[in-house]
């Protein structure tokens, strides 16, 4: 396992995570399993644990808690703030009401009395960057957080809070947690030179674009994975989008054969080749999807190897651009644009 500073922390963190999302019902993940996933996650080097706390509903949180108890300062340990929490409109965004309340609910959850690292799950456009850094860096000051950063910002989002704290003299988020594959490569164009602008450290969620990369999607065969039977519409061939990818996870197939690697390890090689990038969050259901997983901690991707996935899918590409979730609001909603 490589070990890396997050950001300009000081922090080391492995450069393999491990993603706490299918923990529970959205994995349909026992306490038993979770345990085992984190004790073999430890001894294979991981040392950076992140969930959120609508994962599951907080389930997944409370199984951190539970396998991590009696270990807990081994740990970095991460969580995520503002999505619903339910229908109520306050239990949601990045307003200091809320994530007073939230952080203590997550703490709760987790069984500890601070996190190393809170995360704004995604930017609020109801809430100014100036709201949620005071709030952030008032709880930073009062121990129960140690860092704090955001998930999934528009690079120009990035920006403006960097400023934002910079003109109201708060702390600053120093982290991103942008989703970053093979087949989604679109952050190359925006948000990574800006987190290398700005000396964040940078946590690249879905680094196996929701299965593509695994291994299980295949020409010629019916797919059955998890991510598929909950989101049909993103494996549809019918599609386009879905088709290119398809037809580049087959040329991918062949660039890992040559090289003596599985896909998996190629996917993951990949995005922690990037300089911006710290760490590849995964995010097993099993202990055995953890180990095929981990057999990528330690794979180097040679020039030429990085060149012919460069041919495939070109830099700066998203595949299926329409599945971001960083995609500015005036280029989905047709009203934004017009007078």
């Amino acid at each position: 396992m490589q070990y890396r500073t997050l950001g300009r922390t000081g922090v080391q963190v492995s450069s393999l995570a491990l993603g706490a999302m299918n923990f529970g019902r959205i994995g349909r993940t026992t306490q038993d399993e979770a345990t085992a996933v984190v004790d073999a996650a430890l001894e294979g080097g991981i040392n950076l644990i992140d969930t959120a706390d609508m994962y599951g509903g907080g389930e997944s949180e409370e199984m951190v808690g539970k396998a991590i108890a009696g270990r807990r300062d081994d740990i970095v340990l991460a969580t995520k703030a503002g999505l619903p929490m339910g229908d109520d409109p306050n239990r949601r965004g990045s307003s200091r009401r809320w994530l007073v309340t939230e952080l203590d609910n997550s703490l709760r959850r987790l069984g500890v009395d601070h996190v190393d690292l809170y995360q704004i799950h995604r930017w609020d456009p109801e809430t100014s960057d100036e709201e949620t850094l005071s709030a952030l860096t008032d709880l930073q000051r009062a121990g129960k957080i140690r860092y704090f950063g955001s998930s999934t910002f528009p690079a120009h989002r990035v920006v403006q809070a960097q400023w934002a704290a910079r003109e109201h003299r708060l702390g600053r988020y120093v982290t991103e947690q942008p989703s970053y594959s093979i087949l989604q490569r679109g952050v190359e164009a925006h948000v990574l030179p800006v987190t290398e602008e700005y000396g964040l450290g940078v946590l690249v969620w879905s680094p196996l674009a929701s299965g593509w990369l695994s291994g299980a999607v295949r020409a010629g065969r019916e797919i059955t994975t998890s991510r598929s039977a909950a989101m049909p519409q993103r494996f549809d061939l019918s599609v386009p989008s879905n088709r290119a990818r398809l037809d580049a996870v087959e040329r991918l197939a062949v660039v890992a054969d040559e090289a003596g690697l599985t896909l998996i390890q190629l996917a993951l090689g990949f995005v922690t080749a990037h300089p911006a990038v710290t760490s590849a969050l995964v995010g097993p259901r099993t202990t055995d999807h953890l180990h095929a997983q981990l057999a990528a901690a330690d794979t180097v991707l040679s020039a030429d190897v990085l060149d012919a996935i460069d041919a495939i899918v070109a830099p700066g590409t998203d595949l299926a651009a329409h599945e971001k979730f960083d995609t500015p609001p005036a280029l989905l909603d047709p009203a934004l644009r017009r007078r």
